[in-house]
């Protein structure tokens, strides 16, 4: 009859098989659980962003890979590469690509997996890649893709000229201080996701001149096209005063980053 000490050995390899079982089944329902929550948008593209991507006579809109803006005169020096907020369709951003397309600019609006900026942080080197008659790069995002934006910034300081933080920030251990780049950071008054103080603590990561543009009566949801988001407060100005702010401060950015003087002098 075998001893107690000899059932052991199986004993346990079955308690380990057990336990690697019980382990499969949480790490899938953990799985399953983000899944569903982020294949679940934030909102439903607004008709003016549906409108947007539409070509007109001015402006040519693809959407391919990217959801791409060029203008229809002229050959652009400058471009624009946009990563939209934490699970908000991109094509809720299409009144930002097309205002800056209206400007001159071309403007690349990269669709990200799951609608998550953080599942590819570095998706703005195929963009670059693929337009080499771009001189000046430009990267912004709102929210979630502001933070990813600013890290791409960090990581290529010889590629990007000019950051647009739009209620965003660069996360901790991104340090652009010292950093030769044009930076402004857009953020609005009654954001209930992206708080001023949170937004104004980051200050010190961020060049010494940038841009520091408060909205006053703005919201989150309102720096794209896709309706009320959870968690946020509700704007004390109109959704198109929000945006037109965003537009002229992005269109100022554009130009700071386009002068090489300023680069020149640091």
């Amino acid at each position: 009859m075998p001893s107690p000490m000899a059932r052991r050995p199986g004993q346990s390899r079955r308690r380990l098989f057990r336990f690697g079982l019980i382990a499969l089944a949480v790490l899938a329902v953990g799985a399953l659980g983000f899944l569903i929550w982020a294949s679940a948008p934030a909102g439903d593209v607004m008709p003016p962003a549906r409108e947007a991507l539409e070509s007109s006579q001015t402006v040519h809109v693809t959407h391919e890979r990217w959801l791409v803006f060029a203008p229809r005169d002229g050959s652009p020096s400058q471009g624009f590469i946009f990563y939209p907020g934490g699970k908000v369709p991109v094509e809720a951003y299409a009144p930002l690509g097309s205002a800056l397309a209206e400007a001159g600019h071309l403007a690349v609006l990269v669709p990200m997996p799951l609608n998550l900026a953080i599942l590819d942080p570095a998706a703005a080197s195929a963009v670059v890649d693929a337009n080499p008659a771009i001189e000046t790069w430009v990267i912004g995002g709102h929210s979630l893709g502001g933070v990813m934006a600013a890290r791409y910034a960090y990581s290529h300081p010889d590629q990007i000229r000019g950051l647009a933080l739009m209620a965003a920030y660069p996360e901790a251990g991104v340090d652009l201080s010292e950093a030769t780049i044009a930076v402004a950071s857009i953020y609005a008054e009654l954001d209930g996701l992206a708080s001023i103080e949170e937004i104004e603590s980051s200050f010190a990561r961020l060049p010494a001149d940038s841009a520091k543009i408060l909205i006053a009566g703005g919201n989150h949801a309102q720096f794209g096209w896709y309706g009320p988001q959870s968690g946020d407060n509700p704007a004390a100005i109109s959704h198109q005063a929000q945006y037109d702010i965003l537009i002229d401060s992005t269109l100022a950015l554009m130009a700071k980053a386009g002068n090489p003087i300023k680069f020149v002098l640091d």
